[in-house]
């Protein structure tokens, strides 16, 4: 399994560390260096070899970067971390609202007389460098490639991941390597295209039918690949990895060792597909004239699940089910102070663990209490360790990494006697959780179309909260997959297979949290009495089933459809969830599911 290193730089740490940094961009001749929260691979979750940023700053959100410069140094965090990047990064570090305020508008205020910023071309997606370098035209500010400057000054930098892969079974799967191969590669002969670079691991993955280790709490291996217009891949990981799957892989695939990737796309006849907002900025240099624009040849299809993934998925999501109701129920036979949120995580996990299928959890638990809970992507740690109090909300996040599927849940729960104002915003959260469940929609709308009915209950009182309202899920791959979301800025169509959350929320700094999370699959609809027959459209099938707390609703704020449509989903909680349940706890839930 993954081993974990500490990273991450405590606030004193944070000076002397940039101290370091802007000895090595002086020594550099440049003005800057560009810290991203990025791999090679472009994946949203790193190694411990790849926290750079966190290792710099301390800051550990899973999106953002740090510019510095010789005078400022500002680190860059969107709405869901702009309480938790408070806490956790030195005065030596400024904040900085993205993308409200955009790294190149930022670097020409603080550079007005023009400088040579440098960066990594390894950790940069070539869309990133294309667009920043437009914005920087007639500024006097150059990107410059250069070398890891951080690397040069973290002494005991982890090593990289070399975790053992394995196979993922075809009853899983659904489909065989070789067929996925063979489908996409119709494609690039369809688009007049040689071959398309992979850097994506969970595209590999997904690709050859395997499974890694190499990132925590996500089943991936670190590599890169080429697939050519007949279905041949070439596969750039290390063989140490790969010990025992030859006979899986066969004849189509073909190892290399990872530093013979360059050397490859080099000798590579173009055109050659790559998705411009993934693929390493060197990889865009050394293919030139011969890169094609275009997606992940990977994505779409490894968005939309086949029958077997979905039916894994199902599977999974009961299993997690029956653990996460266990859990609600111990916590709700104990006494409002009792307990910590690390403990509220410790028996969560082994909840799940009770499951053989269960490989891992899906991503680090979120337990956020009371204050805590305002924290979006809250992670507990010694020195916040607080006690769930009468009164409190408590937000829990979480989720499994079984074979047949990936799950993620949150549940908003109270702890003693919860006040009228807490109440209240958690029913405007389930009424726009409500709304996005019951939606129907015409083929072809995206994210962005249908993301807003989940926030007008909350629009209407004034409210609103800084995440999208979902995000794609991987099948038994990553938890947050694209290019899938339910959110503004989302242009892909929704098509059926497609598994994203459903999770709107509302966050008072310092006071509380709300947050309501089942995940949905794409389906199409039936036609309606009285519809357009030509018309076609989609809904969702929901996963999650596990009781959403009856004592924070005000029942008189719910519609007849809104209250209706709570209590089926009860009934098919009891239905579904009761009969995997030890006695006593099967009388907690039927309980927890009583109607309105």
């Amino acid at each position: 399994m993954y081993q974990s290193f500490e990273v991450t730089a405590r606030p004193e740490q944070g000076p002397p560390r940039l101290e370091r940094l802007r000895a090595e961009i002086e020594a550099e001749a440049l003005s800057g260096f560009l810290v991203p929260r990025a791999d090679a691979h472009q994946g949203e979750y790193v190694a411990a070899h790849d926290e750079r940023l966190a290792w710099l700053t301390g800051f550990t959100g899973s999106a953002g970067f740090c510019a510095a410069l010789k005078d400022a140094a500002g680190v860059f965090i969107d709405g869901r971390y702009r309480t938790q990047v408070k806490a956790q990064v030195s005065d030596v570090f400024t904040p900085v609202p993205w993308p409200d305020v955009s790294l190149t508008d930022w670097l020409k205020k603080q550079l007005p007389q023009g400088g040579r910023v440098g960066f990594d071309p390894w950790l940069h997606a070539a869309g990133q460098i294309r667009t920043a370098v437009s914005e920087l035209k007639g500024s006097g500010i150059e990107l410059v490639r250069c070398d890891n400057l951080v690397d040069r000054i973290w002494p005991d930098q982890p090593s990289p991941p070399m975790e053992p892969v394995k196979v993922h079974p075809l009853e899983f799967a659904g489909e065989t390597a070789a067929d996925k191969a063979a489908r996409l590669a119709e494609d690039l002969r369809s688009a007049g295209q040689k071959a398309a670079v992979i850097t994506l691991p969970d595209s590999i993955m997904w690709l050859l039918n395997i499974r890694g280790a190499d990132i925590p709490r996500n089943p991936v291996a670190h590599g890169f690949a080429i697939l050519h217009d007949d279905g041949r891949v070439d596969l750039f990981m290390a063989a140490a990895k790969l010990t025992g799957l030859e006979e899986h892989l066969g004849p189509m695939v073909t190892q290399y060792e990872p530093d013979a990737f360059l050397d490859a796309v080099e000798a590579l006849a173009g055109p050659v597909r790559v998705d411009l907002s993934t693929v390493p900025q060197i990889v865009a240099d050394r293919l030139g004239h011969r890169l094609a624009k275009g997606g992940d040849p990977c994505a779409l299809p490894k968005a939309r699940k086949n029958a077997a993934e979905i039916a894994g998925a199902a599977e999974a999501h009961l299993r997690d089910g029956a653990a996460m109701v266990d859990l609600l129920a111990w916590l709700d036979a104990q006494e409002p102070g009792s307990l910590t949120e690390t403990q509220v995580v410790s028996q969560l996990e082994a909840c799940r663990r009770r499951d053989n299928a269960l490989q891992d959890i899906s991503f680090e638990t979120i337990a956020g209490t009371g204050p805590n809970g305002a924290i979006m992507h809250y992670r507990v740690t010694e020195e916040t360790d607080s006690r769930l109090e009468d009164g409190h909300l408590l937000v829990l996040d979480s989720g499994g990494q079984y074979l047949d599927g990936t799950t993620d849940i949150t549940r908003t729960i109270a702890i003693g006697t919860v006040g009228d104002e807490e109440k209240t915003c958690f029913t405007r959260v389930l009424k726009g959780m409500i709304a996005m469940s019951m939606l129907r929609w015409p083929v072809g709308l995206a994210g962005r179309d249908i993301e807003c009915v989940a926030r007008l209950p909350l629009w209407l009182a004034g409210q609103d909260f800084n995440h999208g309202v979902g995000h794609g899920v991987g099948a038994y791959l990553s938890v947050h997959e694209g290019p899938q979301r339910l959110a503004r800025v989302s242009h892909v169509p929704l098509e059926p297979g497609m598994i994203l959350s459903n999770e709107p929320g509302y966050y008072r700094e310092g006071a509380f949290g709300i947050r309501i999370e089942n995940l949905v699959v794409v389906q199409e609809a039936a036609p309606l009495p009285g519809g357009d027959a030509e018309r076609a459209m989609l809904n969702w099938r929901t996963l999650t089933y596990v009781p959403i707390d009856r004592r924070l609703i005000v029942a008189e704020m719910l519609t007849v459809e809104e209250r209706d449509w709570l209590n089926a989903y009860h009934a098919d909680v009891a239905a579904k969830i009761g009969p995997r349940l030890g006695a006593e706890t099967r009388m907690w839930l039927d309980a927890a599911t009583a109607p309105l």
